[in-house]
This record gives structure tokens, sequence and C-alpha cells, in this order.
């Protein structure tokens, strides 16, 4: 399905069901949150990468405004809703200061796959190297758009995952990613605990020539 709606290019990824704050200073941008505020309208973030808009992004919902500035300025509180993909794009659209464009919007899948287990059990591994406590839910939903922003995964991998449309290939993604990362991450944290023995005494134990 295709809809023209209004474009907010950034610099980072968002994902289906994530929240997302946002500082709106800029007029084009101000202009932009205003109209979608005002006739409940949904805008798109197309990730821009490198300089360039590369063709996928996620549609937004403004869900609060969180606060309005004397300037002009204000804070908003906005919720991922599905991803899309360019068909073309308008800098500015025409009587407006912002961008805008068609997008066809990608069908999502029933966003449940069998691998979520083998993801949860290699998850587990990263934050307990980490030694940083997991707040997710196998069991929800796209179970890979709840933890993508948490494994170290650079914006191009960010950017790859988003254009994946089964949740059984974005966990295949992030499983492999993962199989890359945890001996680093491992590699690292005995290298860590080598620099923390450094200057203690040690307890060796005696070698036999």
């Amino acid at each position: 399905m295709e809809k023209t709606i209004s474009l907010f290019p950034l610099n980072l990824i968002v994902y289906p069901g994530e929240d997302l704050n946002l500082h709106i200073f800029e007029p084009r941008y101000r202009q932009l949150i205003d109209e979608c505020l005002d006739e409940e309208r949904t805008f798109g973030i197309p990730a821009f990468i490198n300089n360039k808009l590369p063709g996928y992004g996620t549609e937004m919902h403004v869900t609060t405004l969180h606060k309005r500035y004397p300037d002009g300025r204000m804070d908003i509180k906005s919720k991922g809703l599905g991803v899309f993909r360019l068909v073309n794009f308008e800098n500015p659209v025409p009587g407006k200061l912002y961008a805008g464009g068609e997008v066809e919007l990608v069908e999502p899948d029933d966003g449940f796959s069998a691998h979520s287990s083998a993801l949860t059990e290699r998850l587990e591994q990263l934050y307990t190297l980490l030694q940083i406590e997991t707040d997710y839910a196998p069991s929800t939903e796209n179970f890979s758009y709840r933890v993508a922003h948490k494994v170290g995964l650079s914006i191009e991998q960010e950017y790859e995952l988003l254009m994946l449309e089964t949740e059984a290939e974005r966990q295949l993604f992030l499983i492999q990613h993962l199989n890359n990362v945890l001996p680093v991450v491992s590699d690292m944290e005995r290298t860590k605990e080598r620099i923390r023995m450094n200057g203690h005494f040690k307890n060796l134990d005696p070698l036999n020539f």
C-alpha cells in the first residue's frame, strides 16, 4: 500500500513499536509536527546514512506534546508504527518548509519466530559478560526490534535489520551478529581481568621442572 507522508530524515534507525523522544527546533520540523498534531497525521523518519537516503524508514505517530517553549521549540514523544520504502522524495513539499514523499508500507509478518530461545541464550551470555541487567521478554511480538539497539550494531547493521521483512530473518541476523561479537567481548573481559590483577600479590602454584 502506498501513501504520501511528511518526512523527517534522521541519522538514526527507529523500529516499529519503539518510543522516540525528539526535541524539535528547526522551523521546518516545527511546521511538520504542528500539522501532525493539528490534523492527527503521521510522519516518516527515513534513515539518513553517510549523507544519503538509502530508502527505508519508519512511519511515526506523535503520542504526546511533552512541552512547548515560548520560541516555538517543542519536546515530543513519538512511537514507531511500521516500516516503509521510499518511492519518491520531494524537498521541500510545495508550499511547505519540510520534505515529503510517497512511501510503500511494508506488510508486517506475525512478529514471532522459533529462533527466540537461541537468541535469548546469546543475549544472556552478552549481558552477563558486560554485567548489564536484562529488561526484555523473549515472548514479545517482534522481539528482535526490542533488543536491536542493545547488542552493539552499527547504524549500517541496524538499517540492514530494518530492511528484513520477517521476524525469523531478523532474529537469525542478530544471532549471527552475537556469534561474532561474543568471543571478542569475552576476550576483552579476560584482558580487563589481567589488567586488574597487575600489581596485586599473586598466589602462584610452584612449578616442577
